[in-house]
């Protein structure tokens, strides 16, 4: 079978190593050494100041929103993970959702400003399947209405824009080292900002507010991570650049066959340098869509509508909100295609295959 996505797995004997320490430390969590050498060794990676290693993606954006102690309403994008969308109302906020632009499939900075009202806190913005927004405009809106900015960084591990990484934008960027995603720790994810006083409120945040053993400083959840995650983290991210690299060269590939078809594709920021984390297609219509999923399922290929349903229509606990018309239209006609590290050449050419076979005889 051929999924949309299989983990990197470091060579076990390299794992175990780590696990063999853990053992004899018997230090399982509560900001062990290993999640100490993780947090360092991800700073230097990514050539960030500040970052703080958490137990989940969606945590993170959790953290990010408390942090600021946000209230009313934060503008955000429907097209994105639930978590985006779940996280502000978990936190007892309003999203307010604009429509994406077409191309890049990130929000729309030309639409942000009309969604603006006197209760707007916040934009909360995606970097779709790792692409960067438009953070120029953003933060020129932001700084003229006085809000702050949170990008949901989940796709982004390795992304840069004009040679940082993309998580140094923003006033918090948020990251997701789940198992799907190109770099991951099992579960994980993190905050990072270049402010260190906000770093330091969002390190009480994660540890229950605790300033010591006997002490505590502000208000806090459990949002640690432990050491045997942190290990897999330092296994993988020896390994990073090489995994990188062949997602380059797998996209290379499905772009052979699949550019010159009457497909669409997403539009890549310029001045940035993407780390091909997905492949998405855009059908022309659901119907070629759904027959082309339809063929694949019975090649026992399971690609992933990503994201659908679009986010102001699929979700049972927000009141009714307007229209995001091109947002509608693309994530029912999206679909993201297998990639992962061991995905083969014949695999990939047999998904392609199966795709335009569907489009060219429909």
């Amino acid at each position: 079978m051929i999924y949309v996505t299989k983990p990197f797995l470091p060579p076990i004997a390299e794992y175990q190593k780590y696990v063999d320490g853990i053992f004899r430390r018997q230090w399982l969590t509560n900001n062990g050494p290993l999640v100490n050498e993780f947090e360092l060794k991800l700073k230097e990676y990514l050539g960030l100041p500040h970052l703080l290693y958490l137990n989940n993606g969606t945590t993170a954006l959790q953290i990010a929103i408390k942090a600021f102690g946000l209230s009313g309403e934060i503008i955000t994008t429907p097209f994105s993970y639930v978590a985006t969308t779940s996280s502000i109302v978990w936190e007892g906020c309003e999203p307010v959702f604009v429509d994406i632009d077409e191309g890049s499939l990130n929000i729309d900075p030309k639409k942000i400003e009309t969604a603006i009202s006197e209760r707007t806190t916040a934009i909360l913005a995606t970097h779709v399947y790792g692409n960067p927004c438009d953070i120029e405009s953003i933060q020129n809106i932001a700084s003229k209405y006085n809000l702050k900015v949170i990008y949901d960084a989940a796709h982004c591990f390795g992304t840069k824009y004009k040679g940082k990484s993309v998580y140094a934008y923003g006033d918090i960027s948020t990251a997701s080292f789940h198992a799907t995603k190109i770099f991951h720790t099992i579960e994980g994810g993190a905050v990072m900002t270049s402010d260190p006083n906000l770093l330091r409120k969002m390190a009480y945040l994660r540890n229950f507010g605790h300033e010591g053993t006997e002490a505590f400083a502000d208000l806090g959840i459990n949002g640690k991570n432990s050491e045997m995650h942190a290990a897999m983290g330092l296994c993988n991210l020896k390994y990073i650049d090489r995994i990188l690299a062949q997602r380059k060269n797998q996209h290379q590939i499905y772009d052979q066959w699949l550019r010159k078809s009457a497909l669409k594709f997403q539009s890549i920021a310029p001045n940035s340098d993407y780390n091909y984390s997905y492949y998405p297609i855009i059908f022309p219509t659901e119907e070629l869509l759904l027959k082309a999923v339809k063929s694949l399922n019975t090649q026992l290929i399971y690609p992933r509508r990503y994201f659908f349903p679009a986010l102001h229509k699929g979700l049972p606990y927000l009141k009714e909100v307007p229209a995001c018309k091109v947002t509608e239209s693309v994530s029912t006609r999206v679909l993201c295609l297998p990639l992962y590290d061991d995905l083969s050449i014949e695999e990939q050419e047999m998904v392609v295959r199966i795709i335009l076979r569907t489009l060219n005889f429909n």
